[in-house]
Protein backbone atom coordinates (compact mmCIF):
# COMPACT_ATOMS: atom_id res chain seq x y z
CA UNK A 1 0.00 0.00 0.00
CA UNK A 2 1.30 3.47 -0.89
CA UNK A 3 -0.38 6.72 0.13
CA UNK A 4 1.13 9.77 -1.59
CA UNK A 5 0.84 13.10 0.21
CA UNK A 6 2.88 15.12 -2.30
CA UNK A 7 3.85 14.27 -5.87
CA UNK A 8 6.36 15.70 -8.35
CA UNK A 9 5.21 14.39 -11.69
CA UNK A 10 5.05 10.62 -11.21
CA UNK A 11 7.42 10.61 -8.23
CA UNK A 12 6.13 10.46 -4.65
CA UNK A 13 7.93 13.20 -2.72
CA UNK A 14 6.10 12.72 0.58
CA UNK A 15 3.80 9.95 1.76
CA UNK A 16 3.59 6.55 3.43
CA UNK A 17 4.31 3.00 2.27
CA UNK A 18 2.82 0.08 4.17
CA UNK A 19 3.71 -3.61 4.28
CA UNK A 20 0.69 -5.90 3.81
CA UNK A 21 2.46 -8.74 5.65
CA UNK A 22 3.75 -7.10 8.85
CA UNK A 23 1.28 -4.16 8.77
CA UNK A 24 4.02 -1.61 9.49
CA UNK A 25 4.00 1.80 7.85
CA UNK A 26 7.09 3.72 6.78
CA UNK A 27 7.32 7.39 5.81
CA UNK A 28 8.39 8.69 2.42
CA UNK A 29 10.27 11.98 2.78
CA UNK A 30 12.08 13.85 0.02
CA UNK A 31 11.32 10.93 -2.30
CA UNK A 32 13.04 8.36 -0.07
CA UNK A 33 11.27 5.54 1.82
CA UNK A 34 12.58 5.73 5.40
CA UNK A 35 12.66 2.09 6.56
CA UNK A 36 13.51 1.99 10.25
CA UNK A 37 11.56 5.16 10.97
CA UNK A 38 7.96 5.08 12.04
CA UNK A 39 5.04 6.88 10.48
CA UNK A 40 4.53 8.56 13.88
CA UNK A 41 8.03 10.07 13.73
CA UNK A 42 7.32 11.27 10.21
CA UNK A 43 4.05 12.83 11.37
CA UNK A 44 5.95 14.74 14.07
CA UNK A 45 8.43 16.01 11.49
CA UNK A 46 5.57 16.95 9.16
CA UNK A 47 3.96 18.92 12.01
CA UNK A 48 7.00 21.17 11.92
CA UNK A 49 5.99 22.72 8.62
CA UNK A 50 6.83 26.41 8.18
CA UNK A 51 3.19 27.59 8.06
CA UNK A 52 2.36 25.87 11.36
CA UNK A 53 5.48 27.13 13.10
CA UNK A 54 4.97 30.66 11.77
CA UNK A 55 1.38 30.74 13.04
CA UNK A 56 2.28 29.28 16.44
CA UNK A 57 5.10 31.77 17.03
CA UNK A 58 2.53 34.56 16.67
CA UNK A 59 4.97 37.12 15.28
CA UNK A 60 3.15 39.68 13.18
CA UNK A 61 5.75 42.44 12.92
CA UNK A 62 9.32 42.55 11.60
CA UNK A 63 12.47 42.83 13.67
CA UNK A 64 14.28 40.89 16.34
CA UNK A 65 15.48 37.34 16.20
CA UNK A 66 14.15 33.80 16.40
CA UNK A 67 16.29 30.89 17.59
CA UNK A 68 15.98 27.55 15.78
CA UNK A 69 17.58 24.49 17.44
CA UNK A 70 18.60 21.20 15.82
CA UNK A 71 16.52 20.01 12.88
CA UNK A 72 14.28 23.10 13.22
CA UNK A 73 17.08 25.08 11.51
CA UNK A 74 15.90 23.58 8.19
CA UNK A 75 12.85 25.87 8.46
CA UNK A 76 14.88 29.10 8.38
CA UNK A 77 14.53 29.84 4.66
CA UNK A 78 10.77 29.32 4.55
CA UNK A 79 10.21 31.19 7.81
CA UNK A 80 12.35 34.10 6.56
CA UNK A 81 10.08 34.38 3.51
CA UNK A 82 7.02 34.59 5.76
CA UNK A 83 8.60 36.76 8.46
CA UNK A 84 10.48 39.49 6.62
CA UNK A 85 12.81 41.52 8.79
CA UNK A 86 13.30 38.79 11.42
CA UNK A 87 16.81 37.35 11.81
CA UNK A 88 17.27 33.65 12.62
CA UNK A 89 19.94 32.03 14.78
CA UNK A 90 20.40 28.35 13.98
CA UNK A 91 21.87 26.17 16.73
CA UNK A 92 23.55 22.88 15.82
CA UNK A 93 22.26 22.72 12.26
CA UNK A 94 22.65 19.58 10.19
CA UNK A 95 25.48 19.39 7.68
CA UNK A 96 24.60 21.07 4.41
CA UNK A 97 22.63 23.96 5.88
CA UNK A 98 24.38 27.18 4.96
CA UNK A 99 24.30 30.58 6.60
CA UNK A 100 22.55 33.37 4.75
CA UNK A 101 21.77 37.05 5.29
CA UNK A 102 18.75 35.92 7.36
CA UNK A 103 20.48 33.03 9.20
CA UNK A 104 23.46 32.94 11.55
CA UNK A 105 24.71 29.46 12.44
CA UNK A 106 26.14 28.60 15.88
CA UNK A 107 27.27 25.34 17.43
CA UNK A 108 27.46 24.47 21.14
CA UNK A 109 26.89 21.17 22.95
CA UNK A 110 24.43 22.45 25.55
CA UNK A 111 23.93 26.24 25.46
CA UNK A 112 22.48 28.95 23.29
CA UNK A 113 25.32 31.51 23.42
CA UNK A 114 23.06 34.57 23.58
CA UNK A 115 22.25 36.87 26.48
CA UNK A 116 19.09 36.43 28.56
CA UNK A 117 15.74 37.62 27.16
CA UNK A 118 16.77 38.52 23.62
CA UNK A 119 14.70 36.27 21.31
CA UNK A 120 11.18 36.89 20.00
CA UNK A 121 10.70 33.16 19.47
CA UNK A 122 12.39 29.78 19.88
CA UNK A 123 11.72 26.60 17.90
CA UNK A 124 13.11 23.26 19.11
CA UNK A 125 13.44 20.31 16.74
CA UNK A 126 12.31 16.92 18.12
CA UNK A 127 15.84 15.93 19.17
CA UNK A 128 16.17 19.22 21.10
CA UNK A 129 12.78 19.10 22.88
CA UNK A 130 14.45 18.10 26.15
CA UNK A 131 16.95 19.42 28.69
CA UNK A 132 19.11 21.46 28.42
CA UNK A 133 17.54 23.03 25.31
CA UNK A 134 14.14 23.72 26.88
CA UNK A 135 15.77 25.67 29.70
CA UNK A 136 18.09 27.47 27.30
CA UNK A 137 15.18 28.34 25.02
CA UNK A 138 13.23 29.78 27.94
CA UNK A 139 16.32 31.69 29.12
CA UNK A 140 16.87 33.53 25.82
CA UNK A 141 13.16 34.15 25.19
CA UNK A 142 11.67 37.58 25.89
CA UNK A 143 8.81 37.69 28.42
CA UNK A 144 5.46 37.03 26.76
CA UNK A 145 7.01 35.41 23.69
CA UNK A 146 6.63 31.79 22.55
CA UNK A 147 8.63 28.60 22.39
CA UNK A 148 7.45 25.95 19.93
CA UNK A 149 8.73 22.38 20.33
CA UNK A 150 8.27 19.51 17.89
CA UNK A 151 6.93 17.29 20.70
CA UNK A 152 3.52 16.67 22.25
CA UNK A 153 4.68 17.16 25.85
CA UNK A 154 7.65 18.86 27.47
CA UNK A 155 8.49 19.95 31.00
CA UNK A 156 9.06 23.70 30.91
CA UNK A 157 8.69 25.35 34.34
CA UNK A 158 9.39 28.88 33.03
CA UNK A 159 6.69 28.61 30.34
CA UNK A 160 2.91 28.49 30.41
CA UNK A 161 1.56 25.87 28.02
CA UNK A 162 -0.69 27.44 25.38
CA UNK A 163 -1.35 24.40 23.20
CA UNK A 164 -0.21 20.85 22.53
CA UNK A 165 -1.18 18.30 19.92
CA UNK A 166 -0.48 16.97 16.46
CA UNK A 167 3.22 16.71 17.24
CA UNK A 168 3.72 20.27 18.52
CA UNK A 169 3.88 21.96 21.93
CA UNK A 170 3.61 25.74 22.41
CA UNK A 171 4.44 27.68 25.53
CA UNK A 172 4.67 31.35 26.44
CA UNK A 173 7.35 32.77 28.75
CA UNK A 174 5.83 34.24 31.85
CA UNK A 175 7.05 37.51 33.33
CA UNK A 176 9.52 37.28 36.12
Amino acid sequence: MVVPHEMAGRMIVRGVVGCPVCKREYPIADGVVRFGETAEAAAAAEAAEPDAIWALLGLTSPGGLVVLVGSAVRLAGELARRMGGVHFVGMNAAEGIAMSPALTLLRHPDRIPLRHAVARGVVLGPEAAAAPWIGEGARVLLNGQRLVAVAETIAAPALDQLAAGQGLWVGQKRAG
